[in-house]
């Protein structure tokens, strides 16, 4: 499969949280070849490109929506490439789901990754985000991410050559459009014991099913934690646990999560979102950043 060009599929079944209206179109990439038709693929069916995995961190809005989802499913891997300084090399392609890559690494016994468990979503959304928890991020493992511009094709990317952050990920110069496709990542772990890696990930998946609600269709955290202080925290003390408006609300469980119970709308999401971000400004002189995309 190189290029696949299907109707625009509603957001709200695409996206964890269940939200958002009708895309343009949906443009699935499988193959290296497919680039070489996507640039003018998205030019002429017009739109905005969005780059969708698992569509784990987003808020679609309702509606018809000018977009149009660009699906990366290069899902080989992992696969163990090689050693660096005593370490394992391993290769990912980014369609690759993120739970299937922690439960590749406990079986080999590969180190590194333990943090990330219960985090769902793909690889490439993963790097996109630079997806964390526990104190590890998913660019601390990282070495080498190939990613696809319009400016630039195909391209290996280093360290230099993108800049990680907390919970963000940007290639540098890759071009003007803004829009960066990743393919594929060479990761690097320590060589440990099944057991012991395996113990880790049900420790850290214990915890977030103890603290998060994630049986629940949610895109995970709504807002980034502020330097020396907690998003949860702050909206719980502002009074937004358990806080509904309609089929949308914050968790009983976790107040930095907002969930979707039943029949909700991007609208009640967004205005809860904003009556949040305005309640704990006014009362603690915190500005929130938005961790979830808001799209459309």
């Amino acid at each position: 499969m190189d290029l696949i060009i299907g109707k625009g599929p509603l957001l709200s079944e695409r996206t964890t949280l269940r939200l958002g209206g009708r895309a343009l179109a949906e443009v699935s990439v499988g193959s290296e070849a497919g680039f070489d038709r996507l640039a003018g693929e998205l030019a002429r069916l017009g739109g905005r490109p969005l780059v969708l995995g698992w569509g784990s961190n987003l808020l679609a809005k309702d509606g018809e929506l000018d977009l149009l989802l660009v699906r990366p499913q290069f899902e080989q891997g992992p696969e163990v490439v090689g050693e660096v300084q005593g370490k394992i090399l391993v290769r990912c392609g980014a369609g690759v789901r993120l739970p299937l890559l922690l439960g590749w690494a406990a079986r080999h016994g590969l180190s590194g990754l333990e943090g990330l468990a219960g985090i769902p979503g793909s690889v490439g959304g993963a790097v996109a985000m630079n997806a964390g928890s526990y104190g590890v991020s998913f660019c601390q493992t990282m070495t080498r991410a190939r990613i696809w511009t319009p400016e630039r094709g195909l391209v290996w990317l280093a360290p230099d050559g993108y800049d990680c952050a907390y919970r963000h990920f940007k290639p540098r110069h890759h071009g003007e459009s803004g829009l960066f496709i990743v393919t594929e990542v060479e990761l690097v772990l320590t060589s440990g014991t099944s057991e012991a890696v395996r113990s880790v990930m049900r420790a850290n998946l214990a915890r977030k099913k103890a603290s998060q609600p994630i049986t629940l269709a949610t895109a995970g955290c709504v807002y980034k934690n502020p330097e020396g202080n907690s998003a949860g925290r702050l909206l719980d003390q502002a009074g937004f646990r358990g806080r509904r408006l309609g089929g949308m609300g914050f968790s009983e469980l976790h107040a930095n999560f907002l969930a979707n119970y039943g029949g909700g709308t991007s609208g009640q999401a967004l205005e809860l979102l904003e009556e949040a971000w305005a309640k704990v400004l006014d009362l603690f002189g915190v500005s929130l950043e938005l961790e979830v995309k808001v799209v459309g």
